[in-house]
């Protein structure tokens, strides 16, 4: 058994999240500068969690976002729906010109040495301008949920997101949820709203409020400031140097009871070496490595993270729970787009030690 204090009685939500609505456009391996054609995939860091604890775990999962009432966000409203998460929307109006808007990701897949690229429209975001009081928390949490979960993507929005997000930790800690923050650092979202200084002090305030944090080495020394190896060097999958990190992190944030991340060793776009490990009231986790063939890596981490979130808030043993959120976190990279499409039954029996034999 784990030692988080998860709720087991009636709730109405296992988990909640708290993040921005995105939609990204996908030319696959082909450079944006010479696409003709792209998918839509609906995606959100934040999102991608509840997505993946409900479509492939079975849990009952919501999403507090933003939403534009325009064609894209219709778009986005069915993508919703047919994960299975429960909405809560602040809704804007759209001026049919300049927005609020759904933001805009792109993102091609890379392939062999060539890696891929991101960037991103977020102009006039509607996500960006959510705020204290747009959400009635109260009301959220009356039925009762098990898990709050935010991250360091939706915080880099304004300075008002960061705000909203602990209000919603705050309220969340009140009914009796456990509160969980992916880093999740981006260099070029918090360059816009004033760089690594500025991410450290919003992050720092956030991670006073939470119970899990998720985060690999480079989220921890560039969103929080812990000091580490220099990480653009560092390719290994020695989980050693994480779980020293944690000792720094836990000792200026003695709130934190877990951290977890993937290890990635990155030999080209397509061939990974993935691995995870787990930080636990000071008990250390490590999963297995495995080689992956990889489609699309978005989406990877969240994966991950749902996975364990699974195996903890149902009761699991924390080697349980890891190799869970390694399994789906696998998976996830053998999908186009970035929430998932496995079925329980085949990410149990990865996590056991299953193969990619053909299922007959």
């Amino acid at each position: 058994m784990n030692s988080l204090n998860i709720r087991k009685d009636p709730c109405d939500l296992d988990f909640l999240s708290l993040g921005a609505l995105v939609h990204r456009l996908d030319p696959g391996i082909v450079p944006f500068r010479k696409a003709r054609s792209f998918d839509v995939h609906v995606s959100g860091g934040e999102y991608n969690v509840a997505a993946g604890l409900t479509d492939c775990f079975g849990l009952r999962t919501g999403i507090a976002s933003a939403m534009v009432k325009y064609g894209i966000g219709e778009l986005v409203q069915t993508r919703v729906r047919e994960a299975g998460v429960v909405p809560f929307y602040k809704w804007f109006e759209h001026d049919g010109v300049r927005g609020p808007n759904i933001a805009t990701v792109y993102s091609d897949r890379g392939q062999g040495i060539r890696p891929p690229v991101v960037f991103y429209n977020r102009a006039n975001e509607a996500g960006a301008l959510l705020k204290p009081g747009d959400f009635d928390w109260k009301k959220i949490f009356a039925g009762g949920v098990r898990w709050f979960h935010s991250g360091g993507i939706f915080a880099a929005l304004s300075t008002t997101t960061s705000e909203l997000i602990i209000e919603g930790m705050q309220a969340a800690k009140a009914a009796g949820a456990i509160n969980s923050f992916d880093l999740n650092y981006r260099a070029k979202l918090w360059a816009s709203v004033g760089g690594p200084e500025k991410a450290q002090q919003v992050i720092r305030r956030i991670v006073s409020n939470v119970d899990a944090l998720i985060g690999n080495e480079e989220d921890l020394q560039k969103g929080l400031g812990i000091a580490g190896p220099e990480v653009t060097t560092k390719s290994n999958l020695d989980p050693d140097t994480f779980f020293l990190m944690i000792e720094q992190v836990v000792k200026q944030h003695p709130n934190i009871k877990l951290v977890a991340t993937t290890l990635r060793e990155v030999h080209s776009t397509n061939r990974h070496d993935w691995a995870t490990v787990l930080w636990l009231n000071g008990e250390r986790f490590v999963s297995p490595t495995c080689h992956l063939d990889v489609i699309d890596r978005i989406g990877g981490g969240d994966g991950f993270a749902a996975g364990l979130i699974y195996g903890l808030i149902t009761g699991r043993s924390p080697e349980e729970a890891l190799r869970l959120g390694w399994a789906h976190g696998a998976f996830l990279t053998t999908y186009h787009g970035d929430v998932t499409m496995a079925r329980l039954e085949e990410v149990e029996a990865f996590a056991k030690g299953g193969s990619a034999r053909v299922q007959r």
